[in-house]
């Protein structure tokens, strides 16, 4: 409906530019919504992500910026944004603590991280090789979409043909089920988490080579439209219900509704009403669709 009415409300929207617009824009919440498919698959949620972000461009850019080389730099990042996952896993799965209430804490500590660890100041980068997992194109096609088509393959073959990807369902349908039947909750749950922050990690390489800046107030909100992807993408906000591919078909949908918002120049403010409302909708559809079930 959105792609039939915009090509004929806008003469830009079906242009070639603007579809490699779209999904180049798509990029950031879709890697993001692949890790967030999985916690929320288990019946918890990540909030942190977008403080992992921040954490990743201000880790890259300020080593980058002492002359370390962009792949170590990477790696770096990468070890640091696991163990923010490992920290998440830990606190739901081992301590007890409600996937909000410890993913809320870990968000605020992250933010507070990334801004202590750059004194607030942006680290700017000019490192060209670095810049092309943001900027940069391979066969005609840009780079963040390449790595989101990498990103959903990996997460569409974990999550239908590995038995990783059955236990993740398994929690979210009953833990005390799963566990009972031999499933290692905690670990498969650890697991989840980490693959989030990792999804978040490559987000925040994507989004600091794109703006040639690690900035320590990058991501904010990036949370919410991951949640939201995965939300109008069919996934149970209760766990247990869902798949990747009804992800992808959210974060598609967003960034069409997004792209089509702009052309047709309305207010940033309605258009997160607009989000809001739909994620509104898609928890509504959920809980009809349980019912009937039930």
């Amino acid at each position: 409906f959105i792609i039939a009415f915009m090509s004929i409300k806008s003469d830009v929207f079906l242009t070639s530019q603007n579809i490699i617009n779209i999904l180049r824009q798509i990029s950031i919440n879709g890697i993001l919504a692949v890790g967030m498919t999985f916690v929320i698959l288990t019946g918890g949620i990540d909030l942190s992500v977008g403080s992992v972000v921040a954490i990743t461009g201000v880790i890259v850019g300020s080593l980058l910026q002492s002359g370390t080389n962009w792949f170590l730099a990477s790696l770096a990042a990468l070890v640091i944004s696991a163990i923010c996952g490992v920290f998440n896993g830990w606190l739901i799965s081992y301590v007890g603590f409600q996937p909000f209430i410890a993913t809320l804490s870990t968000m605020t500590i992250g933010r507070g991280f990334a801004q202590v660890y750059s004194n607030g100041k942006p680290y700017t980068i000019s490192d060209l090789s670095f810049k092309v997992i943001g900027q940069g194109y391979f066969l005609g096609i840009p780079v963040p979409i390449i790595l989101l088509v990498i990103f959903c393959i990996i997460g569409l073959v974990i999550l239908t043909m590995t038995t990783f990807g059955r236990y993740v369902f398994a929690i979210g349908g009953n833990m005390n089920a799963a566990k009972l039947s031999g499933v290692r909750t905690q670990r498969v749950q650890l697991m989840v988490y980490v693959m989030s922050s990792i999804c978040a990690w490559m987000v925040g390489l994507i989004l600091a080579a794109r703006i040639s800046s690690g900035q320590p107030t990058a991501g904010e909100s990036y949370e919410m439209d991951a949640i939201a992807a995965t939300a109008i993408g069919g996934t149970s906000m209760s766990g247990g219900i869902g798949s990747l591919s009804g992800t992808i078909i959210g974060f598609v949908i967003l960034g069409l509704l997004q792209n089509s918002m702009n052309l047709m120049n309305i207010n940033s403010f309605w258009q997160q009403i607009v989000k809001g409302l739909l994620i509104i909708i898609a928890v509504f559809l959920d809980m009809r669709t349980k019912g009937k079930k039930a």
